[in-house]
């Protein structure tokens, strides 16, 4: 009888002191060093943006902010690896709009939906993307773009960073708004794209700044429109997608967020949350941000899930209509 008494008594204290580390502050917190996966690649914008967060969110928690790249597969090898991460907060996960829109469409035979396996913790920036095409090419506007692929069927090619990536969807929502159809080249290397629709093999490709700053400043590329619905400080001269003959109605765009396994304490997320607030007001990110045309977020993790949801929806239907699939 003693044994099962003590047996209960240590279970209820168990839980009791569960409930308390789940509700109280996480003034304690990191008590340890922090890691962030990302999927993004060594020397990418998100990358050199993320790094220097991590720095600064070391400096207030006086904790090393390790970055951990696993780039590849889709983003599922990042997000297996935070995946299988004890739910304490000391493991996050960067990670864009798509891979949380996008991967349930596009992944449908895995049954993976990212926010059944995540909590948004905190919001970085968002990125808004340019149509490029290159310097000598004959289209001025997105109107002469979009009459060039309605006379021409199928013809006009466009390039993105891979299936499933935002140029590769906004490519999708450009044809289903203006009622044409072209012909999409993925690649696998950001830089063999830029280079490619620089020398004219590929007629245009939504870019951002970071991805194409190289080859535009080398002369070989036009940005004919931002997909947007205002110009930005950083190409004042470049027309919004309207403006510039295009649907209105596109806009493309990524946004890019830390997201914690299921089951951190509610108070540790909203410790993250803060403190990357904080971080993100700091003068040298925002410096960093307006290098790169990158708009600084200050979501809450429910903004978070509902701005995903918005565009989980206009994925779907791209995906469901194109008939787009990446198993």
């Amino acid at each position: 009888m003693k044994s099962l008494l003590s047996l209960i008594a240590a279970g209820a204290a168990a839980l009791l002191s569960t409930t308390v580390a789940a509700q109280a502050p996480a003034t304690d917190f990191p008590s340890k060093p922090v890691t962030i996966v990302t999927p993004f690649a060594a020397g990418s914008g998100p990358d050199a943006v993320l790094r220097l967060i991590s720095d600064k969110l070391g400096r207030l928690w006086n904790q090393r902010v390790l970055v951990d790249n696993k780039p590849g597969g889709g983003g599922f090898i990042a997000i297996e690896q935070a995946r299988r991460a004890a739910p304490d907060g000391y493991t996050l996960l960067q990670l864009d709009s798509e891979h949380i829109a996008a991967l349930p469409h596009l992944y449908k035979s895995r049954n993976f939906v990212t926010l059944q396996h995540f909590d948004p913790v905190a919001s970085l920036f968002r990125t808004p993307f340019f149509v490029a095409v290159p310097t000598d090419s004959k289209w001025k506007t997105m109107g002469d773009l979009v009459a060039a692929a309605k006379a021409q069927p199928g013809q006009i090619s466009y390039g993105s960073w891979g299936v499933g990536s935002p140029g590769h969807l906004g490519g999708q929502q450009l044809e289903s708004l203006t009622g044409t159809h072209m012909q999409h080249v993925p690649y696998r290397e950001v830089s063999q794209l830029f280079a490619n629709v620089g020398s004219g093999e590929v007629a245009w490709s939504f870019a951002s700044l970071p991805s194409s700053q190289g080859i535009y400043k080398a002369g070989k590329l036009r940005y004919i429109a931002i997909a947007a619905p205002k110009r930005i400080p950083q190409m004042p001269d470049v027309p919004t997608m309207a403006e510039s003959g295009g649907p209105a109605g596109l806009e493309v765009n990524s946004f890019v967020s830390l997201l914690t396994p299921k089951g951190v304490p509610a108070a540790i997320r909203a410790r993250i949350n803060a403190d990357v607030a904080k971080v993100i007001a700091d003068p040298e990110i925002r410096a960093r941000f307006d290098a790169f045309a990158f708009e600084p977020l200050a979501w809450s993790p429910e903004e978070i899930e509902r701005n995903a949801e918005v565009k989980s929806k206009i994925y779907g239907e791209l995906v469901r209509r194109g008939n787009i699939s990446l198993e």
